[in-house]
């Protein structure tokens, strides 16, 4: 059987969460980042460190089965990669930004020069748009193109601010693009990425969740598991006592103590909270 041939972030924050995703996973991954491939002979898997805006045309040209990039990279390619799966990391917003106080709405980007990494998005959103501007493509820090002179205003990543706000530009108008890190495939990949997709889904499921055990009394059953429905159900035991039950459900773990304050006031005890290490939903 083929090896799987899977694109990986080479370098940045992408990079980071990646491979530590894939790592959680299960998967070999490189120790040392000079390192290009990576072959995982035990998962029948081949692992490629590209840079993070050439993964989608490997993917989308069929060199490589799958890759993870982010939404806007993708997008930007124009590449006929498709999306598999949102893996939650990695999330940006995309949206124009201009000298404070000047713009109010996208309209008036009308006959402006518009500075941005991202010349493709920026294009087909103002053509969807109907507004007519010239883009001016650069390869990264945007945000002095206005102090420079070469643009009126720029559409970059915003994720606090600070840096626009030190540059004397401001967000403004619609955002454009709510981005994060995706699984890609291209459109002949098949069903070959099912079982690395599963992988991945265990790995988000037990970073978001933890497992909640807890005795209830029989009459409350109903009660409690409206607090902890689980993702389908809670699993129900008797226990030697037939007024209490054991009771087991997944919880999101950002919500650990409201529902253990919750459950304690209804009436349950002995409640315990324990890490997910992997999981297949």
């Amino acid at each position: 059987m083929n090896m799987l041939r899977v694109a990986v972030p080479n370098k940045g924050i992408l990079a980071d969460f990646a491979t530590a995703m894939l790592a959680e996973a299960g998967y070999a991954v490189r120790k040392d980042t000079k390192t290009l491939r990576v072959v995982d002979t035990r998962n029948n898997i081949e692992f490629f460190y590209l840079r993070p805006r050439d993964i989608a045309t490997y993917v989308g040209t069929g060199a490589l089965d799958i890759g993870i990039t982010g939404l806007d990279l993708l997008m930007d390619s124009r590449s006929k990669a498709v999306r598999v799966a949102d893996l939650n990391f990695g999330q940006s917003t995309f949206t124009f930004a201009g000298v404070i106080g000047e713009f109010q709405s996208i309209e008036q980007i009308n006959g402006k020069r518009v500075a941005t990494a991202y010349k493709n998005i920026v294009e087909d959103y103002l053509s969807e748009k109907g507004i007519k501007a010239e883009v001016i493509a650069l390869d990264g820090a945007v945000e002095t193109a206005v102090s420079l002179g070469v643009a009126d205003l720029i559409a970059d990543v915003v994720s606090t601010g600070n840096t626009l706000r030190q540059a004397g530009l401001e967000p403004f108008g619609q955002v454009i693009l709510e981005s994060s890190a995706y699984l890609i495939a291209n459109s002949s990949s098949s069903d070959k990425h099912a079982a690395l997709l599963r992988r991945l889904n265990g790995v988000i499921v037990a970073r978001e969740y933890v497992i909640f055990d807890y005795d209830c009394p029989t009459a409350l059953v109903e009660k409690a598991s409206a607090i902890t429905p689980g993702i389908e159900s809670p699993t129900i035991s008797p226990t030697k006592d037939p007024n209490w039950v054991a009771v087991r459900a997944l919880v999101l773990s950002s919500e650990t103590n409201l529902k253990m304050d919750e459950l304690y006031e209804l009436g349950a005890r002995a409640i315990l909270v324990s890490a997910i290490h992997a999981a297949r939903i």
